[in-house]
């Protein structure tokens, strides 16, 4: 598989502006990001992927919206996606993830975004969801705001099934979280078996 740099930024309803968040990953160069809390109008998105030159889909819908999105910037291009809604705990607020394959020259990716909630709970429920549902599928990339430590329930979940890609191969201290002075890690990418990870 050629080499893949993935992205994942929650990016607040791009309360900064979509410029400004373009600038804040001009460096970068994702080939796939996973963005989080898009505007739910996705103006700011499709002004977003035009300034970074990425196309993207998202989980967006009249009803009960699912503000993820998935980009890729070619020769990587989405072959297929879905939105999977997960199961909904009372008037917590709906959570989903959505599901998409990308490709390039004849190879196939699974990359998932997700944002999980504030119930330790819930998000263990949905982390075992979102593994039930990509069970048998490789190679897979998942990628998103987990809003918990790397040793709350559905982050340990999925590292016991993926590769943490930090915890396996970052430098640095891999905050994320708050974003004014980052002192905690609350985004994560993780890989399935097929993926040879370089750095995070």
């Amino acid at each position: 598989m050629p080499r893949l740099r993935v992205l994942a930024y929650n990016v607040h309803g791009f309360r900064a502006g979509a410029r400004r968040v373009a600038e804040a990953i001009a460096g970068e160069r994702p080939d796939v990001a996973f963005l989080n809390e898009v505007d739910y109008l996705s103006l700011r998105l499709r002004r977003f992927s035009r300034l970074v030159g990425m196309r993207w889909v998202s989980g967006l819908r009249p009803w009960r919206p699912i503000p993820n999105a998935v980009l890729v910037r070619p020769p990587w291009r989405i072959i297929e996606h879905r939105l999977v809604r997960l199961p909904r705990s009372g008037k917590l607020v709906a959570r989903g993830a959505l599901v998409s394959v990308v490709g390039r020259a004849g190879n196939r990716v699974t990359a998932v975004a997700v944002h999980l909630g504030l119930s330790a709970p819930e998000r263990r429920r949905h982390a075992e969801a979102l593994t039930d549902l990509l069970a048998g599928r490789h190679p897979v990339v998942v990628g998103g705001d987990l809003n918990e430590l790397p040793d709350g329930p559905a982050a340990s979940w999925l590292a016991g099934r993926y590769w943490d890609a930090f915890a396996a191969a970052g430098s640095g201290e891999g905050h994320t979280f708050p974003a004014a002075a980052p002192r905690a890690r609350i985004d994560y990418v993780f890989v399935s078996e097929g993926i040879r990870l370089e750095r995070a």
